[in-house]
């Protein structure tokens, strides 16, 4: 049967110790360099070769021949195992929660679609930063490998795969390895060769249109840099769930005062309270005090323009403080950091203003990729993520 999904010609497998966070994870670059300084076999270190303490100073481009000289090391000191034509099981679990499954793979590049009018089973659906996708190039391409996957949504056979990859990892034995997140959840590994189950996984994985949950930048990074294939976990509904993703800005240019009166002229409703994060209202927080603001929409533009974190893509942050989406001012905040996290950050004078969004809906965001339309950037966070540094392909 012919899929989109197949095995990983080469891959190395961890043996331990490299797992890491994918490297946009984060909301301070220092938090990068102290997960490496703590555990150097973190895949991170090659990932972000310039955060790495022995690179500090350098840039991103200057620091790929000590990318490609760590991950060396790692290998010839045996943090991980080379395996050829390749599945991998992948099982994370975590007291509480019901455990989520996903297929490491290689998903055909030709297949990725940005907009209704390209084909393809692999619907991209987030507008990117450009910067970031020459990184990932470049990394590939001195690498020569991929160390951390994009997470796609199997949309047509998703009970089917969650239910075949459930009944393979409970009958595959001691997993290959295993390891540990900053949340506690474990991240369980197996690799399956060639024969009739990797037939079967990769046909259901396969199976209908996959959504980029989690690695638009990557999956673009896989088209610019013509990889014929881009290592994935795909994944099922049951298995993720999307979490706020915020924002934070660094500083004002204007005053806290003529910022909520430039906010209220722009036709925003603009009260003071707390606990305002609800669909169409956002919440800000500056200057000790809480607001709840719903921003005016344009009822001409299509839906996904008017979805909150479009709006204060658009209202808030472009017309209102005239920042561009890629200032540098606005760090980009995911659901594993609290709200509380975001006004303590402000109470402490590292940010002027924190923005709350309420999480993109699963309907939402279902119905605007079936549309082939795509959500502002950073607006899905999906949990739990696939964790970079567990299997890796070599892209030879």
């Amino acid at each position: 049967m012919t899929t989109v999904v197949h095995s990983i010609s080469r891959a190395w497998l961890t043996t331990g110790a490299t797992g890491a966070q994918n490297y946009d994870e984060f909301a301070d670059d220092a938090e990068i360099t102290a997960i490496i300084s703590a555990n150097p076999h973190s895949a991170l270190a090659v990932e972000m070769p310039h955060l790495a303490p022995d690179s500090l100073g350098k840039s991103f481009t200057d620091s790929l021949p000590d990318a490609v000289a760590r991950l060396a090391l790692e290998r010839a000191e045996g943090s991980y195992a080379e395996a050829e034509h390749v599945v991998v099981l992948y099982r994370i679990t975590a007291p509480g929660e019901a455990p989520a499954y996903g297929l490491w793979s290689m998903v055909d590049t030709d297949q990725i679609s940005a907009s209704a009018d390209e084909a393809g089973l692999v619907i991209r659906n987030e507008e990117v930063f450009i910067e970031k996708v020459r990184e990932r190039v470049a990394l590939a391409g001195a690498l020569s490998t991929l160390l951390s996957p994009v997470l796609l949504l199997q949309t047509a056979k998703g009970d089917e795969l969650h239910a075949a990859l459930a009944a393979a990892t409970e009958t595959a034995g001691d997993p290959a390895a295993t390891d540990t997140d900053q949340t506690g959840r474990t991240h369980a590994i197996w690799p399956i060769g060639p024969g009739p189950l990797q037939d079967e996984l990769t046909a259901l994985a396969g199976g209908g249109e996959l959504v980029v949950a989690d690695g638009n930048h990557r999956s673009l990074a896989a088209q610019t840099g013509r990889l014929p294939r881009f290592l994935a976990v795909v994944t099922t509904p049951a298995s993720v769930a999307i979490q706020p993703y915020n924002r934070l800005v660094s500083e004002l240019p204007m005053p806290p005062d003529d910022f909520l009166t430039r906010l209220r002229n722009s036709g925003a409703e603009v009260t003071e309270r707390s606990n305002a994060v609800a669909k169409g209202t956002v919440e800000i927080y500056l200057d000790g005090r809480t607001f709840a603001v719903v921003l005016p929409v344009d009822k001409n533009l299509p839906d996904v323009e008017n979805l909150d974190h479009a709006l204060v893509e658009r209202e808030l942050l472009g017309d209102v403080l005239g920042l561009d989406p890629g200032d540098k001012r606005i760090s980009y905040i995911g659901g594993d950091y609290s709200a509380q996290w975001l006004r303590g950050e402000v109470d402490a004078g590292r940010a002027e203003l924190a923005v709350l969004v309420a999480p993109v809906t699963v309907d939402d965001f279902v119905a605007v990729n079936l549309e082939r339309q795509k959500l502002p950037r950073k607006s899905t966070w999906f949990t739990p993520k696939a964790r970079g540094g567990l299997v890796l392909a070599q892209l030879d």
